[in-house]
């Protein structure tokens, strides 16, 4: 039992002491003439880049495409381009029970993230416009408000 215990004592401190360099960034493709041409969408995709870097990217991933039957694409998702309202909502509130998302039924839990409407906007934006996604209308926080009311 002591060899087991040094063993992986010993395994962790050599993991743990590597000497390459890690990093977390990550480069993410922006292909949008939308955010070349209005540098409002453009301040608030950097904004929401932050946010879901924070807050999304552990589930949903660095290219939007999410955990298979875990957690659900963004990229290319269809229930994202189809109901906005539900996703702002979603993303301000949290989100519960089956969705089905580019004919894949999911059935996880979103906690509420605790997100201002600002920063819901933000990410929207980001997502909308983000791995080929070209979904919806500049959100402003308004928008997000108006949403939420309904």
């Amino acid at each position: 039992m002591k060899t087991l215990k040094l063993l992986i004592l010993v395994l962790l401190i050599t993991s743990c002491n590597s000497k390459e360099k890690k990093t977390t960034k990550v480069d993410y493709p922006e292909k949008t003439t939308l955010a070349q041409k209005d540098s409002k969408l453009t301040a608030s995709m950097e904004r929401g880049k932050s946010v879901y870097n924070d807050m999304c990217i552990t589930c949903h991933l660095a290219d939007g495409k999410g955990v298979p039957k875990a957690f659900p694409p963004l990229a290319s998702a269809d229930y994202l381009r189809d109901n906005q309202d539900k996703s702002i909502i979603g993303i301000k509130n949290g989100m519960s029970g089956e969705m089905v998302v580019n004919g894949i039924t999911y059935n996880s839990v979103m906690a509420p993230l605790g997100l201002s409407n600002e920063e819901v906007a933000d990410v929207m934006n980001y997502i909308n416009n983000s791995w080929g996604n070209d979904y919806g209308k500049f959100l402003t926080t308004e928008d997000v408000t108006e949403t939420l009311k309904k």
